[in-house]
């Protein structure tokens, strides 16, 4: 698991699809925009960018993308579970504790989109080519023994 329960979700977005399997936890990226509201509109997709150079990041995904046989079982809803390519719930506003992360963050550091959705610091961010352009908000503490560290997410930004 790549994002604890303890969360304080200001503003959510669930204007998008995902036709990936991911793990929840981590920064979504813009692939292809669609028109209008886009609320049912297919070709509004976000993924999880290998390279964060010159894509927008839109929030962080608190879904598990799953690709199951939904003939022999059933999506988890303890687990939040959505199919690939089923509508995602993003983050944009609010704190979350995930170990998605690059780099060893610091209370108080800027929290940038790093590779395939990881949170980066601003030393990791420095490796990653177009990642200084790309802030998605701020390190609340350090991590903790078992990986993790809080980050309050702000996105859209400018």
């Amino acid at each position: 698991m790549a994002l604890k329960q303890d969360r304080s979700t200001l503003q959510t977005d669930i204007s998008f699809f995902m036709n990936e399997v991911a793990t929840r936890g981590g920064v979504a990226a813009l692939s292809t925009a669609g028109s209008g509201a886009s609320m049912d509109n297919g070709n509004a997709v976000v993924t999880y960018a290998a390279d964060p150079s010159g894509v927008a990041p839109l929030g962080l995904l608190v879904n598990d993308m799953v690709n199951l046989d939904l003939t022999r079982q059933h999506l988890n809803q303890y687990k939040d579970e959505v199919q690939k390519g089923g509508k995602v719930t993003l983050l944009n506003k609010g704190w979350v504790v995930t170990n998605s992360l690059e780099g060893t963050p610091a209370g108080g550091d800027l929290a940038y989109l790093g590779h395939s959705g990881n949170v980066a610091t601003p030393t990791a961010a420095d490796n990653i080519s177009g990642a200084k352009d790309n802030a998605v908000g701020r390190f609340l503490g350090g991590v903790d023994q078992y990986g993790y560290a809080k980050v309050y997410i702000d996105l859209p930004n400018n």
